[in-house]
């Protein structure tokens, strides 16, 4: 068992690795795409319904104005911080076709990732090593169980003074 254990820690590390070379990669690639712009908002910030909460307390969103790329218009729902009238100039990250985008992960968005999929490797592993061992010790049990069965039909008439099966009556076989 410490053996599939100290295998499941090996892969759950090699795929928290994995993941955080694949994750930083990713976002380094993805910032290299985006941009910073001032929006202004249209209205006073609202509220976002459940659905597209994004989990900070202090967060909202409202309609937006800005330009990008160079002197083109566009218009949007932007997260803005909570009671952000309207009005109001905030930065909004957009990409380059101009179309707001949520930030690029951090770093500590990065190491949760990385560390929920080692986590779940390492599960995974140990998971598989221990079904694997359980339905090999069955067998072994089995494979036992049938030996001692064998032997016991062997010593069981002896051992009871029951005669044997090839005995006769009037022999003194035992």
């Amino acid at each position: 068992m410490l053996v599939i254990l100290t295998l499941a820690l090996l892969c759950g590390t090699i795929a928290a690795g994995y993941l955080w070379d694949f994750g930083a990669r990713t976002e380094r690639a993805r910032a290299a795409q985006l941009h910073q712009v001032t929006a202004t908002t249209t209205e006073a910030a609202r509220e976002p319904s459940a659905l597209t909460r994004s989990g900070a307390a202090n967060r909202a969103i409202a309609p937006a104005l800005w330009e990008y790329p160079d002197g083109v218009r566009r218009t949007g729902t932007v997260e803005v911080p909570a009671g952000t009238p309207r009005g109001r100039a905030v930065t909004v990250t957009v990409d380059d076709s101009g179309t707001a985008v949520r930030r690029a992960g951090s770093s500590s968005d990065i190491m949760l990732t990385s560390l929920a999929g080692g986590a779940a490797t390492a599960g995974a592993v140990a998971a598989t090593g221990a079904g694997v061992l359980a339905l090999l010790r069955r067998r072994v049990d089995g494979r036992t169980l049938a030996a001692l069965e064998r032997e016991w039909e062997q010593v069981e008439p002896v051992w009871s003074g029951r005669l044997r099966r090839e005995s006769g009556p009037g022999t003194d076989d035992v």
